[in-house]
């Protein structure tokens, strides 16, 4: 069985990689050190098909390296072992190159057996990740690193792989193709940067695809069809859950509907439902808040209106929610009261309760002064009167500071009548 598309066509040069432009056009640092032929350790860190394996192999043939390729999710100490025996063979005259995928999944102590060996230049590493390296990787291996983070690929560059990969199997094939107009720059716009995706795309519309008259007719109905779930890139544990969760409430927050929808839609799409409510929900108390406090319990209906009926329809009631949290008045007084009164909690600034807030009980025969001495609040004018709440030790804190929106300042208004401010 041939081997995918994007092996049979991995670039051997750094001129045929597409994207990257920010480390790998002339005169950049990575292309600079790939260019001296003295490879330090490195980590390569970005999302999946952006050629990150495919620069580590064009190293390992510039610099004339032992390659060696592993996997964190199924390598282990004993594998890294077997790649330091090839030191001093014929094979790796040169030294010995370990490229180790996805090394997140190594643990603390097989990071450290990987360790011994980068601290005595036995190998050169390069290792690749699609996660954080700042969270995942050994610190002491970082330190004696340089981590470069991939991009995704624009659909510009993804569609000359794309060009070339119909190029490739015409002639492997000897097939004549007839490539319907639009196709290539579907392909490239649905499989969102991810050139190997793309290239395995190419080779589906290609295989599923019928010949008449001797040609074989490439279709846009074809490859809309075997991309159209393409372009999601979601990992419910990884970055990428993360940055679209962060993008959606950020973008309720700044008041911008159009990228709050669409943010909604990419959560949506990847089935994420419990993940748009709860967001939802925290960004209508914390950003709208003290604002228009009524939208929060339109949102909860929402949501549970969204719960209940479930996608595809749960869509309508959130859509109708986040239009409304992104285009309503905001304010965050409450949110940081509450955040700064936890914070004294949490710093023990507390004290005893006041006497005339504690619930009724019997004073002893040890109190001089006895009596709750609280002062009911509805029997005086404007249902208010002058008394302490707070305990002694910070009884002039001020937590709560009102919004400069108009409701906020109505009930600032009101209170500074009833209390002759």
């Amino acid at each position: 069985m041939p081997a995918p598309l994007a092996d049979r066509l991995r670039p051997d040069s750094v001129e045929q990689m597409v994207g990257q432009g920010h480390l790998l056009a002339p005169g950049k640092p990575l292309r600079s050190i790939i260019d001296s032929g003295e490879v330090p350790n490195l980590i390569f860190y970005g999302p999946p098909g952006v050629g990150k394996t495919t620069l580590a192999g064009i190293i390992a043939k510039k610099t004339n390296r032992y390659l060696v390729k592993l996997n964190g999710t199924t390598a282990g100490t004993a594998d890294i072992k077997e790649a330091v025996s090839k030191i001093g063979t014929l094979e790796a005259v040169n030294g010995v190159l370990l490229y180790l995928d996805e090394i997140q999944y190594f643990n603390k102590k097989q990071q450290q057996t990987l360790l011994e060996y980068i601290e005595s230049g036995e190998i050169t590493l390069i290792a690749s990740t699609t996660e954080n390296p700042y969270f995942y990787v050994y610190s002491a291996i970082l330190s004696r690193s340089t981590v470069f983070e991939f991009k995704f690929v624009t659909p510009q560059e993804v569609e000359k792989a794309v060009i070339r990969g119909f190029d490739f199997l015409q002639k492997e094939r000897k097939e004549k193709f007839v490539i319907e107009q639009g196709v290539e720059k579907h392909i490239a716009l649905a499989c969102a940067g991810d050139v190997r995706k793309s290239l395995n795309s190419v080779e589906l519309c290609v295989l599923s695809s019928f010949v008449k008259d001797g040609e074989r007719l490439i279709t846009l109905e074809n490859a809309k069809q075997l991309t159209q779930k393409s372009a999601m890139r979601y990992d419910k544990d990884g970055d990428e859950h993360y940055d679209i969760v962060s993008a959606y409430q950020k973008s309720m927050r700044g008041s911008d509907p159009q990228a709050a929808v669409h943010y909604l839609a990419r959560l949506l799409e990847a089935g994420d439902l419990p993940s748009a409510c709860r967001r939802l929900m925290v960004c209508a108390c914390e950003d709208v808040g003290l604002a228009y406090p009524q939208i929060i319990p339109i949102v909860k209906a929402a949501v549970d209106a969204a719960m209940m009926v479930g996608l595809p329809e749960a869509r309508i009631p959130l859509a109708d929610a986040v239009i409304l949290v992104a285009t309503s008045p905001k304010s965050n007084s409450a949110y940081n009261a509450i955040n700064s009164a936890m914070a004294d909690v949490a710093a023990g600034r507390t004290g005893p309760i006041p006497r005339q807030l504690q619930n009724k009980h019997f004073d002893g025969e040890d109190n001089n002064n006895k009596g709750q001495f609280y002062e009911y609040a509805h029997n005086h004018p404007g249902h208010w009167v002058k008394q302490q709440y707070l305990p002694d030790a910070i009884k002039d804190k001020i937590y709560y500071e009102y919004g400069d929106n108009k409701n906020e300042q109505a009930a600032r208004a009101y209170w500074e009548r009833i209390k002759n401010v």
